[in-house]
C-alpha cells in the first residue's frame, strides 16, 4: 500500500473516531494528523541528503550509519524490509512529541486514552509542547499527577514509513542502531491495547540486536562505551523499580490519605538524594537530569514497569528458542492469546 493510501486511511479512521468522541477530541486528532503530515512531507530520502552539497559533512556520516544499521535489521534480524528509516527530516525542535501521562494522587495506576489502530495506551502525545502542557494543567487541575516528558522517536506500526529524525540522529552508533530496532520490532508485532507487551517485546529485540551489531561492526571503544552505558541505564532503572516499590507498598497499606502524601513525599525526596549519590558514582554523567525536570510525582513513575515487567520473560524466551526467527514466531503466537493468557504464559516463562 503506498504512503498516501495508508496516511488517507488513518486519517479517515482518527476522523471518525473523533466524530463520536465529540469536538475535543477532534481537536486532538486534528493536530496529531496535522503533526504526522507535516513529519511525513519534511522528510527527505537519505540519498537526497548525502547528494546535497549543502548537508553537513557529520550529519552525511550519522545517514551512511543508518544505512548500514537498516541493512542489519533487515539482513539480520528479520525485521521489516519497507521504507521506514530510509528518510531524514530536520525538525528544528528537540523532541517529535511530548507525551502526557497522569495518574491518581495516591497510586501508580496510569490513566488510558485509546485510540484507533494503537488502542488503548498510557500516554497523550503532542506535536506542540505548549499544547501538552496545557493539557497537563487541566489534568492537575483535577488533583492528577502528571509528566510531561518529550520523546525522540515513535512508531506509527508500518502506517507510515517512518523517518530518521534531528531529534536521534547524533544519538552514538550503538544506540542509535537500539532505537531503530526496537521502532521496527513495533512494526513487526504490536497488540493493541497492551503496551507492557508490547515494549518488552520490542526491548528484548533492541538488546539482542545491537549486541549483535556490535559483534559484527563495533570496536573494542564502542563495546566498552556501550556497555557503560548500558550499565548506568541499568543502574537508573533499578533506583527507580525500588521507590516504585515503595509507593506501591505505601498506596496497598492502610495509612490514612493524609499520612500516605507525607510518605509520598518522603519517597520521592530519597529518590532525588539517591539520583545525586548515584550521579556521583558515574562522575557526574548528568544524561537523566532531564527526567526530574518536572515536579516528581506518580507520574514518573507509572510507565516503568510498562517498558520492563516482561522484559526478562521475552529474553528468556530468546535463550530458548536459540534463533531470532523462532523467537518472533513465539512472540506471535503469544501475541494472539487474549490478555490473561498471555499474562500467566509471560509470568510462567519469567519461573525458575
Amino acid at each position: 500500500m503506498s504512503g498516501i493510501k495508508r496516511s488517507g486511511r488513518w486519517l479517515a479512521c482518527a476522523l471518525m473516531a473523533a466524530a463520536r468522541a465529540g469536538c475535543a477530541q477532534l481537536a486532538y486528532y486534528g493536530q496529531a494528523a496535522r503533526g504526522q503530515y507535516a513529519l511525513w512531507f519534511g522528510a527527505r530520502p537519505v540519498d537526497a541528503w548525502l547528494d546535497d552539497p549543502a548537508t553537513d559533512a557529520a550529519l552525511k556520516a550519522r545517514l551512511r550509519r543508518t544505512r548500514q544499521i537498516r541493512a542489519f535489521a533487515v539482513s539480520e534480524l528479520g525485521l521489516p524490509d519497507n521504507g521506514s528509516y530510509k528518510s531524514y527530516a530536520a525538525l528544528g525542535r528537540p523532541y517529535v512529541l511530548w507525551n502526557v501521562v497522569a495518574t491518581p494522587e495516591l497510586s501508580l495506576a496510569p490513566l488510558q486514552w485509546c485510540f484507533p489502530v494503537a488502542g488503548c495506551v498510557n500516554y497523550r502525545g503532542y506535536y506542540d509542547k505548549a499544547a501538552a502542557q496545557a493539557y497537563a494543567a487541566e489534568l492537575r487541575a483535577e488533583h492528577y499527577d502528571v509528566q510531561v516528558g518529550g520523546v525522540p522517536a515513535y512508531s506509527t506500526l508500518g502506517w507510515f514509513d517512518d523517518p530518521l529524525l534531528s531529534t536521534f540522529i547524533h544519538y552514538s552508533d550503538a544506540e542509535l542502531a537500539r532505537l531503530i530496532f526496537h521502532e521496527l520490532a513495533h512494526q513487526l508485532i504490536y497488540v493493541a491495547g497492551d503496551s507492557q507487551f508490547n515494549e518488552s517485546f520490542a526491548g528484548a529485540v533492541e538488546e539482542a540486536g545491537v549486541q549483535r551489531w556490535l559483534e559484527r561492526y563495533g570496536d573494542a571503544a564502542a563495546r566498552d562505551n556501550y556497555a557503560l552505558y548500558a550499565r548506568r541505564r541499568g543502574e537508573f532503572l533499578a533506583l527507580l523499580l525500588k521507590h516504585r516499590a515503595a509507593l506501591k507498598a505505601l498506596y496497598g497499606g492502610a495509612l490514612p490519605a493524609p499520612r500516605q502524601r507525607e510518605e509520598k513525599a518522603r519517597i520521592f525526596a530519597a529518590l532525588q538524594d539517591d539520583y545525586q549519590l548515584l550521579k556521583k558514582n558515574w562522575g557526574g554523567y548528568a544524561a537523566y537530569d532531564r527526567w526530574f525536570a518536572e515536579p516528581l510525582s506518580n507520574a514518573h513513575l507509572a510507565s516503568v514497569a510498562t517498558y520492563n515487567d516482561f522484559l526478562p520473560a521475552f529474553e528468556k524466551l530468546l535463550a530458548e528458542k536459540k534463533t531470532i526467527r523462532a523467537f518472533y514466531a513465539a512472540a506471535h503466537k503469544l501475541a494472539k492469546l487474549d490478555k490473561e493468557e498471555r499474562r500467566r504464559a509471560l509470568r510462567q516463562l519469567e519461573r525458575p
